[in-house]
């Protein structure tokens, strides 16, 4: 095992998910994961469940939006009335098999053979679908973290933190990996984003890692390319790439499907 693809929050983005799997071959992946709510919001649910069905998955878990498209819950209480909306139209494009599947993925776990944990939302309560955007909510993740390296989703905004060893008696034990969260998330220009971009992490020994990847199908950090990670095991670099893809076409299939015209148009400005 040498290099895993993390995908995280493809959210029905059939466009955006085949740009990154051309991407991942590019770069030699041998396996994914995924992190979860691989429908919701966007127009392809079965076509994107059946690719992401169809990888090399070593693991994966359960999202909110998967919770609530396989489950038998129409209120969905608390939920944005656009998303709301666009996972009732899902339940209704999903096969009941498909919705089995979803509703039987775990809400974290570890992958096999490796020092990773990986989870939707956060570590310490899975299932309350909270967010990690800070050093205090990362502190928390921490506190549940028995393996080196955690990979999250839930948010869409890409954010990572490290943990220092005990030995070293900082004052200040976990940091945030600044160039992982603000590598040019603001300003963005139109031609940046029709190029891909990476960035590397290299991990250090005695260190805890907790990398946000943000989101294949949907971000949210003024960036509207789709966003992942690879992490290449033998020579310890988590890689956070950024993939440009025909959002346009994405847009008109949302439209056409008579979902909400707010979650065609912010697919143009990564917000």
């Amino acid at each position: 095992m040498a290099k895993i693809a993390i995908l995280s929050d493809i959210h029905s983005n059939y466009e955006a998910l085949t740009a990154v799997l051309a991407k991942c071959d590019e770069f030699g992946v041998d396996k994914y994961v995924s992190l979860g709510d691989i429908v919701g919001y966007n127009a392809d649910p079965s076509i994107c469940l059946e690719m992401v069905r169809s990888l090399d998955l070593i693991c994966a878990v359960k999202g909110n939006h998967d919770e609530y498209a396989s489950s038998n819950d129409d209120l969905m209480e608390g939920f944005n009335p656009h998303a709301k909306r666009a996972v009732l139209w899902t339940k209704t494009q999903l096969t009941s098999e498909q919705r089995n599947w979803l509703a039987n993925m775990p809400l974290r776990a570890t992958v096999p053979g490796t020092n990773i944990t990986i989870v939707h939302a956060t570590l310490d309560s899975p299932d309350n679908w909270g967010y990690v955007f800070d050093l205090h909510h990362a502190a928390d993740n921490f506190a549940y973290q028995f393996t080196q390296i955690c990979f999250c989703g839930h948010s869409h905004v890409p954010v990572a933190f490290y943990k220092k060893p005990i030995s070293t008696m900082s004052e200040r034990p976990i940091e945030e990996i600044l160039a992982w969260t603000h590598q040019s998330d603001e300003g963005v220009s139109p031609k940046d984003t029709l190029v891909s971009d990476v960035l590397s992490v290299r991990l250090e020994t005695g260190y805890k890692y907790l990398f946000n990847i943000g989101s294949v199908g949907q971000p949210r950090n003024h960036d509207p390319r789709a966003s992942f990670a690879i992490i290449d095991t033998d020579t310890k670099e988590v890689f956070r790439q950024r993939v440009a893809y025909d959002f346009h076409t994405t847009q008109k299939k949302v439209l056409e499907a008579g979902l909400p015209e707010r979650l065609a148009a912010r697919l143009e400005y990564g917000n």
